[in-house]
């Protein structure tokens, strides 16, 4: 008789997995950073998102699902994550020096978006950093594209207003 050989577990990992890793774990991570303002979660969200991909094992229709599935699972996972009552974090220094690029001479802007409420910087971050429409960011955190704009408005006033305290009087 025959004796079958099962894979490892390695070798039933789709390929498309290291792919979906390598095109948007850094995407994931900044925005779980956005959401949770901790390394620590943002890096347990990122391995959540695509243990959840690994599990689910979806089915895409293109990228731009990819990266939809993707974005939501990982809003839903900080969600989940921001919801536990042992979980209470301020904004370090490194979740600043992550998001800044090298074009950033400036930092204020990053600082001032991250004391904001997570709907306004969620909603920031997709809208300004990942280039999603109103209505796209609506699917993704299944809220209404009005509140989306209006999310954007008022982040965009307390941004001003902050941003303004900071300008040096001249």
């Amino acid at each position: 008789m025959e004796e079958r050989i099962r894979p490892t577990a390695a070798a039933t990992v789709p390929l498309e997995l290291d792919a979906l890793y390598e095109a948007y774990a850094d995407m994931i991570y900044r925005l779980a950073l956005v959401r949770t303002r901790n390394r620590a979660d943002a890096e347990d969200v990122l391995q959540d998102v695509f243990f959840r991909c690994l599990r689910r094992q979806p089915h895409f229709r293109d990228r731009e699902h990819q990266k939809a599935w993707l974005i939501t699972a990982a809003i839903n996972s900080s969600k989940s994550l921001l919801g536990r009552a042992d979980r209470r974090h301020g904004v370090g220094p490194e979740a600043l020096e992550f998001l800044s690029t090298e074009d950033d001479t400036d930092n204020s802007v990053y600082n001032a978006v991250m004391q904001l409420p997570e709907k306004y910087r969620t909603a920031v971050h997709l809208f300004y950093y990942e280039g999603y429409s109103v209505e796209e960011i609506g699917k993704m955190t299944e809220t209404n594209p009005s509140t989306v704009k209006s999310h954007l408005h008022r982040a965009r006033e307390a941004l001003r207003k902050v941003l303004k305290e900071d300008e040096p009087d001249v």
